[in-house]
């Protein structure tokens, strides 16, 4: 029997009920159901091809724990973002909500087993899928990373989904120390898929209309191209309360809560034979989504305003449009001895483009005029730059049994060759310039009196300085060996080794066992060594923005880019490449044909880990000499209020345990399927470390970033599940348990704690047949919401209108989302 025990104060005769209700549905996915037939037949096979490049195995037969989210579950869940569906349906998954935070309101950050977005690695059909441009600047899950936009990926294109969660650099190169997500496309031929969901919130606002067209074509004897096509609106959400601080009577001026977003799709998969033994193969596609967000408000009496233009102060309006495209070829072929070669090439890109709009540049509006008087003029919009990555990647593999000394061994061997580029292009000049000469040897005083603050209001456009076009290469070979030593002991080995043309060399390792005793218990294991190679983003990203100062003050900001003369001026090294160790161990039950358990505990160590350093700020008070303030010294010239830039600055331990469950119960006109999945992880912060004689390690990962690190993501994550089919009825229930989350970004050293929550979601689906079916749910079923704030020690954000979570917030703060939906095929 197993317990779950979750401390929440006072529950409520309601959160009583729910808490026995899913603690009730776990036992009963453990244990046998009362009312099973005699006879039992086969569970569909879980076949994954993830972990391993031998045979493919069922989920239960790996070295290492692989998840698998089938069509199935996909079609049950609520979300049809696929960043939201994996947070639903794999509890080693997160996905956070985010809001006023610029790009990372649409490129949400994505993690698995609470680590950061780029130690996560993202496949689609097998291949290296490319990262984003952007990169996470604000106070936010993934801080200073650059991962892999997951949302930029179409559902209706997706057959299934199969998640490692294990260490596996050795095998597939850079950025899987977390693990690896593999995307496997959509195959089938001569069948039109279709499929449209309407919805809203119990609060009447972020309407959701979305349509999907999928169709299969037979190419030649054998081959096929699949279509996708997927078309969605997402309407804006606010949260926000009365503003009492800076308005007077008090009303709403924070926008808080999802942004509008329009997204569109085109996805393709396709293979043609040449002959019986080879084929010709290509996937890929392109995406246009746009978001309309906001910034922080800008009240009437503050310097970043004008009276005159907006007399009430005004909220700016950040506008951006997120392009991606990828597109794979390959040839493949099966050789003699059952040997395979597989060749391919593929090209991925990421662009972000940002329009500031209801803005204004006040040092426009208040510089002097050669004439007398002020120019009392400024555009009110502008576009504020772009962000460009673009990777391509060359794969050679060649993969197949070998016997040596009489015994069978299979091989895969492989090169790779991978060029990375990035970009950054800079914004219309009166959305960075200070005056229309932007020289700032010109006084140029706001409303105020102080010094007009350069560029527009929201989001300050990037800079001809901080423009770049600059990338890297490096080339990689791979070993990986499988052997059954017994019949029911396996041993597999990795080792792969990779020289990137600006640090150098790395080797890494893997090392898994598998040893099954019976076919009721099975055992297994690994250790591996992994590194990250420092992103091109974070080696060339530098911007100037306006964030909040620990004072809740609108600051101008400086992202100093590796080699800049402000990290040379703090003594800050070139990035360097983090360097991971893993290991696992777990167990695998399987007492009946429809029941099994897998239990798995981890631990990953992660040195040098690259992360964006605290806000650097100058000293506070007077300062007698330039020796007695050194952060003012190194500061002033630049005219900026505090400085970030990215750093390999701490060491970290991550530990965790993952339980699954999965019980299934077949009657005479229905089938029960009882799954608990239970994920625990924790990581924590052991060291941190600065090269620079000015910085401390505290000072450049102060006490606020460690909170983000440590406590920024749940540590338990369940998801507990009820699925029945009786007929043409289906009735999906599904709860996730997230725990406690913690902030100090903005209220140091006041630490805020988000409770834990039950997140349920239930659906009902009726099939008119096997090509029609209507379905009705609602995500968040008990319209839960995070904590509030506590209105006196984060003072000032419940009095500016924040009511809920904002820097961590893995269950978002829509409340109640109600939707209905018609698949149809033909």
């Amino acid at each position: 029997m197993i317990i779950i025990e979750s401390r929440i104060a006072r529950p409520t005769v309601r959160g009583q009920f729910k808490l026995s209700l899913l603690a009730g549905a776990l036992l009963l996915a453990l244990q046998p159901a009362y009312a099973q037939q005699a006879a039992e037949e086969d569970n569909a096979a879980k076949v994954v091809v993830l972990g391993s490049r031998s045979a493919a195995k069922t989920a239960l037969d790996t070295s290492s724990p692989v998840g698998l989210i089938n069509l199935k579950d996909m079609q049950t869940a609520g979300p049809l973002e696929l960043g939201k569906l994996l947070q639903t349906l794999d509890p080693s998954f997160n996905f956070s909500s985010t809001f006023i935070s610029d790009g990372t309101d649409i490129i949400r950050p994505a993690t698995l087993r609470g680590l950061g977005p780029d130690q996560l690695l993202v496949l689609v059909n097998g291949k290296r899928r490319h990262q984003q441009a952007l990169v996470n600047v604000q106070q936010t899950i993934g801080r200073g990373s650059a991962g892999t936009d997951i949302n930029a990926i179409p559902m209706s294109a997706i057959h299934h989904i199969e998640v490692l969660r294990d260490g596996a650099a050795a095998q597939y190169g850079s950025d899987a120390i977390a693990g690896v997500i593999n995307i496997v496309l959509k195959s089938q031929t001569n069948e039109t898929q279709l499929s449209t969901t309407v919805g809203t919130t119990k609060e009447g606002d972020g309407d959701l209309i979305s349509g999907s067209v999928n169709r299969g074509f037979t190419l030649g004897d054998g081959g096929y191209l699949n279509l996708s096509v997927e078309g969605r609106r997402r309407g804006e959400t606010n949260r926000a309360g009365p503003d009492s601080l800076r308005v007077d009577p008090p009303r709403v001026t924070q926008r808080i809560g999802d942004s509008l977003a329009k997204d569109a799709y085109l996805w393709w998969n396709a293979a043609v034979p040449m002959d019986k033994d080879s084929e010709i193969y290509a996937f890929g596609g392109i995406s246009k989504r746009t978001g309309d967000s906001a910034g922080f408000y800008r009240s009437k009496g503050d310097g970043r305003t004008v009276p005159a233009v907006y007399p009430n102060g005004f909220l700016p309006n950040i506008l951006t449009t997120v392009k991606d495209a990828s597109f794979a070829i390959g040839y493949r072929r099966d050789l003699a001895n059952d040997w395979k070669w597989d060749m391919s090439v593929n090209h991925g890109r990421s662009e972000l483009g940002f329009h500031e709009r209801n803005s204004i540049n006040v040092s426009y509006w208040y510089e002097p005029k050669p004439g007398g008087g002020i120019y009392a003029e400024s555009p009110l919009e502008a576009d504020t730059g772009k962000l460009k990555f673009n990777q391509t990647t060359f794969n050679a593999d060649l993969r197949g049994p070998l016997m040596l000394g009489g015994r069978k061994f299979d091989v895969a061997a492989g090169f790779e060759y991978r060029s990375d580029n990035y970009a950054i292009e800079a914004g219309d000049p009166v959305s960075y310039q200070y005056g229309r000469t932007n020289n700032p040897a010109i006084k140029i005083f706001d409303q105020t009196g102080g010094i007009a603050a350069s560029g527009a209001q929201g989001f300050p456009g990037y800079t001809p300085g901080t423009a770049v076009d600059d990338g890297r290469h490096n080339t990689a070979l791979y070993l990986d060996v499988e052997h059954k030593v017994t019949p029911e002991l396996l041993v597999a080995g990795a080792m792969r080794f990779e020289k990137y043309s600006d640090f150098g060399n790395t080797l890494t390792g893997k090392l898994s066992l598998r040893y099954d005793p019976s076919r009721v218990v099975g055992l297994r294991g690994s250790v591996s060594t992994g590194f990250r190679a420092p992103g091109v983003q974070q080696k060339f990203y530098s911007s100037v923005s306006t964030n909040l100062n620990s004072a809740g003050v609108l600051t101008e900001t400086l992202t100093a880019r590796e080699g800049s003369a402000v990290t040379k001026a703090f003594g800050i090294s070139p990035l360097k490449e983090e360097e991971s160790k893993s290991a696992s161990v777990g167990m695998i039950l399987r007492p009946m044909k429809n029941f099994s358990v897998t239990a798995d505990l981890y631990r990953t160590k992660i040195d040098d880990r690259i992360v964006f350093s605290s806000n650097i700020a100058p000293e506070s008070g007077a300062c007698a000499t330039a020796a007695a303030c050194p952060i003012k010294a190194i500061l002033d010239p630049l005219k900026v209020g505090q400085a970030q830039f990215f750093t390999n600055a701490i060491d970290t331990t991550t530990d965790g345990f993952d339980l699954v469950a999965e019980h299934t119960s077949k009657f005479d006109a229905a089938t029960l399927v009882m799954s608990g999945q239970l994920g625990f992880n924790r990581t924590k912060v052991k060291n941190r470390h600065s090269q620079s004689p000015v910085l401390t390690g505290a000072q450049l990962f102060d006490d606020s970033q460690v909170t983000l690190i440590e406590r920024g993501q749940p540590r338990q994550h369940h998801v507990i599940a009820a699925d029945i089919t009786s007929g043409a009825w289906n009735v999906n229930t599904r709860a996730n348990y997230y725990g406690a989350v913690q902030g100090q970004g903005f209220t140091a050293p006041f630490i805020q704690t988000w409770e834990a929550k039950w997140i349920v979601d239930m659906s009902m689906r009726y099939s008119f047949s096997k090509r029609m079916h209507v379905s009705v749910g609602a995500n968040n079923l008990f319209d839960t919401y995070p904590t509030e704030w506590d209105k006196t020690k984060a003072f000032p954000f419940p009095q500016l209108g924040f009511t809920h979570c904002w820097e961590t917030c893995p269950t978002g703060i829509n409340g109640r989302q109600m939707y209905a939906r018609l698949d149809y095929a033909f």
